[in-house]
């Protein structure tokens, strides 16, 4: 040891010591390592197709007339996705329906006229209803979470919508519109 001299000497050990006591006591513990993995399933994206229009048809002047929600000329708006999906429902419905100029329009209502059939597998027939919500009121949003699901195990649903026009004594000749327009949503868990 000469190249060493007593001062450098006794700096080893109380370097020593200043590292064991910053370091501490350690307990040397045992360790295991897992690996794990995320997964998502992207679901059938919704489909809406209005099918049938809600068909009045020939209307007097004056005399009300009223289309069932179970009756050939009812709207039917058919859905398909995801089998036994819960859906958030909305409809827009017109309160007049108008002339193509604009220039004159008729009463519409609609109170408790629509069917939702969450049985049927194919095109909606309204006078086959299969099984679902019958005599919904139209201008409720409809979250049917909770209930049945919408779509049921063929990934289908039709809705049925029914209503009623009323004419003037004085209401002008010529073909009405509305729109009706039916906006459907997957409702997220």
């Amino acid at each position: 040891m000469r190249g060493l001299s007593r001062t450098k000497l006794s700096a080893i050990p109380a370097a020593l010591a200043l590292v064991m006591i910053f370091a501490g006591p350690s307990v040397v513990m045992a360790q295991d390592v897992a690996n794990g993995s995320a997964t998502a399933t992207v679901v059938t994206p919704l489909t809406v197709t209005a099918t049938s229009p809600l068909a009045f048809g020939i209307v007097y002047q004056g005399v009300p007339k009223s289309i069932s929600k179970n009756s050939a000329d009812a709207g039917v708006f058919d859905i398909t996705g995801q089998a036994n999906a819960d859906l958030l429902l909305y409809l827009s419905l017109p309160e007049f329906l108008a002339t193509v100029t604009g220039d004159d329009r008729m009463v519409v209502s609609f109170i408790n006229t629509l069917d939702i059939d969450t049985a049927g597998v194919g095109a909606g027939d309204p006078t086959g209803f299969a099984g679902g919500w019958q005599g919904e009121d139209p201008h409720n949003p409809m979250g049917v979470a909770g209930g049945d699901p919408c779509l049921g195990d063929a990934g289908y649903c039709s809705l049925y919508l029914g209503g009623k026009v009323v004419p003037t004594l004085d209401q002008t000749a010529g073909a009405y519109m509305g729109d009706v327009i039916l906006t459907v949503a997957y409702q997220g868990t």
